[in-house]
């Protein structure tokens, strides 16, 4: 289960450990709830607690870049282990999405 925080103007989004078809669809519509109501300028998916991903979980990342860009924003990657980084360099999404090993600021 994933969990989202405020801080400031960024959504920290704690991904599950599995991040695939049978969650995405629920944590697509929270976090889409979370950019219309508040005045977010930066959205984190932080994968401290995920060790598996599959193309779902890209598809959410690319869908909320493009919403993000429309609102001036940008989204960031945190705390990914190796298996992780892999899947998300091989999809190309290094070129929208920020990476950051350690927390970010």
């Amino acid at each position: 289960m994933s969990t989202m925080e405020l801080k400031g103007n960024r959504l920290v989004v704690h991904l599950p450990a599995e991040l695939d078809h049978h969650c995405t669809e629920d944590l697509r519509r929270n976090i889409d709830r979370w950019i219309q109501e508040e005045p977010i300028q930066e959205l984190e998916f932080d994968f401290s607690r995920t060790v598996f991903m599959d193309s779902a979980g890209i598809g959410i990342m690319i869908g909320r870049h493009k919403m993000m860009t429309a609102l001036d924003g940008k989204v960031i990657a945190t705390h990914m282990n190796v298996q992780i980084q892999k899947v998300l360099k091989l999809s190309g999404i290094e070129k929208y999405i920020s990476f950051y090993k350690e927390e970010t600021v």
